[in-house]
């Protein structure tokens, strides 16, 4: 008897799903979100933390699901998602709109367990990316701007699910995913920028695509993470987050970025904008995880 290929199988529901909710993304949204958390926790609480983890990635894969809703045509032209579960038929409008509705209000309900201000953050950060963010992307560069807002809610939501309180600190921690959003974004974007011309996006700085200029500015942003990065030590109320160990890991984490970037503005090459993706992935949770350990 032959044995089926098992790169024809048909993916099971749950794999669909998961696309549909892009899990693996969501352990980084969690992550950031969890982290922020332990910066504002005077104590581990594992009902807050599993509320938090369980809230913070129902509410990203009802995002990741909207969107997926809304780019469903031009998905299905583009080689990087023609094979989600929209576009191929497998999964169809109606369902998708059932598991993304159901995943937001459970998700909006854990957070709003915690305290409403963090109920409050985690609709904020669904609207702006499903309904702001997603239809932009074909009008304007900025979108990218638009889409670092959600992208660097977490912490914030984490800091305040602690805390119950907003204020100075969860902005600060805020600030510094906001700035990284972007040489984050835009190396992404250099990657599948024919896949994303084929429908029109508009995702890396300016209209020329690949250009020396948007490297340039991709090289700027990466370098504003580092002043963005010390925020949490240099505090105007006198009271640091973080202490000395935490500023010098920044710094040096921050320089190391930057030199990806650079290495994409003297390239401008694929290798380089990957490795500038892949910098960006080691950067961010590596800076956060110093603050909590410095923290404590």
């Amino acid at each position: 008897m032959a044995v089926k290929n098992s790169s024809t199988e048909k993916p099971s529901l749950l794999k669909d799903v998961g696309t549909l909710y892009k899990l693996r993304l969501g352990f980084f949204v969690v992550m950031s979100a969890v982290l922020g958390w332990f910066m504002g926790a005077d104590e581990v609480d594992l009902r807050t933390m599993l509320l938090l983890t369980v809230g913070g990635y129902l509410l990203t894969g009802a995002s990741n699901g909207l969107n997926q809703i809304f780019e469903r045509d031009t998905d299905a032209i583009m080689t990087r998602t023609a094979n989600r579960p929209l576009p191929t038929g497998r999964m169809s409008v109606k369902a998708a709109w059932a598991w993304s509705v159901a995943a937001g209000i459970i998700g909006i309900g854990c957070l709003y367990l915690l305290n409403p201000l963090s109920a409050l953050l985690g609709v904020i950060a669904l609207v702006i990316y499903a309904f702001v963010y997603t239809p932009l992307k074909s009008k304007t560069s900025l979108c990218v701007f638009v889409g670092a807002i959600p992208g660097a809610l977490p912490p914030m939501i984490g800091y305040v699910a602690a805390t119950g309180e907003f204020g100075i600190e969860p902005g600060v921690l805020f600030a510094v995913q906001f700035m990284w959003q972007f040489p984050h974004f835009w190396a992404i974007a250099w990657l599948a920028h024919e896949d994303y011309a084929k429908v029109g996006y508009k995702m890396l700085p300016y209209n020329a695509g690949k250009s020396d200029r948007s490297a340039q500015t991709i090289l700027l942003y990466a370098l504003f993470c580092i002043p963005a990065s010390l925020l949490p030590w240099a505090l105007p109320n006198g009271e640091p987050m973080v202490g000395n160990i935490a500023l010098a890991v920044a710094v040096i984490a921050g320089l190391g970025f930057s030199y990806y970037a650079f290495k994409l503005k003297t390239t401008l090459s694929r290798d380089a904008a990957r490795r500038l993706m892949f910098a960006s992935f080691v950067y961010l949770p590596l800076v956060q995880i110093i603050y909590v350990l410095d923290k404590l």
